[in-house]
């Protein structure tokens, strides 16, 4: 995450940090979309404030570090559980897919908490996104939060990151239910 800004103005104490999430996607009945977040890891303690909205965040020691052109990310949340050792190797851009799109281009997030649905406005440039090659990767992140261990080929792209990025004020969403999430969802198809 780099320059985030809380209510598109005011940045962080320490606004540029990193970041892992284990998301779905989920549709409101009256279709707005929005990402629904099942776990929130960040070297950022600052954002803890956010799990008053039910934000799922997690403090942990999360490292990027390169080697040439590779990249390797590694991350333990505090006090135990989940971790991560992902090492990728970027390649050429990729021509943009709707999928692609999809699968990057959410503008808001939902969260609930005591008893209301919540909605994020989220706003920043789009990934510019490349091809990536896992190298090595081995994660606990995905059944921690619920989901069962992933099957198949997964989709790889990898992108420099954008900023800055603006989270607006958080507001009760006008849809009163919960967001609709199918199994394709949470799936990523």
């Amino acid at each position: 995450m780099a320059s985030v800004k809380v209510l598109g103005v005011l940045p962080l104490p320490v606004s540029t940090f990193t970041e892992t999430n284990v998301r779905t996607y989920a549709r409101l009945p009256d279709g707005k979309a929005g990402l629904w977040f099942l776990s929130i890891d960040v070297s950022n303690p600052v954002m803890l404030a956010a799990r008053g909205i039910g934000a799922p965040y997690h403090v942990g020691n999360l490292k990027i570090r390169t080697d040439g052109p590779v990249i390797h990310y590694t991350g333990e949340r505090h006090g135990g559980g989940p971790r991560y050792r992902l090492t990728v190797r970027p390649g050429a851009p990729v021509e943009v897919t709707d999928l692609d799109v999809w699968l990057t281009s959410r503008w808001r997030s939902f969260t609930r908490s005591v008893g209301v649905l919540w909605e994020t406005p989220v706003e920043h440039e789009p990934w510019p996104l490349a091809r990536g090659t896992i190298l090595d990767l081995h994660e606990t992140l995905a059944t921690s939060a619920g989901l069962s261990a992933p099957v198949g080929e997964p989709v790889v792209h990898f992108s420099s990151g954008v900023g800055p990025v603006r989270l607006g004020a958080t507001r009760p969403a006008r849809a009163a239910r919960t967001p609709v999430v199918s199994e394709q969802m949470l799936r990523g198809r």
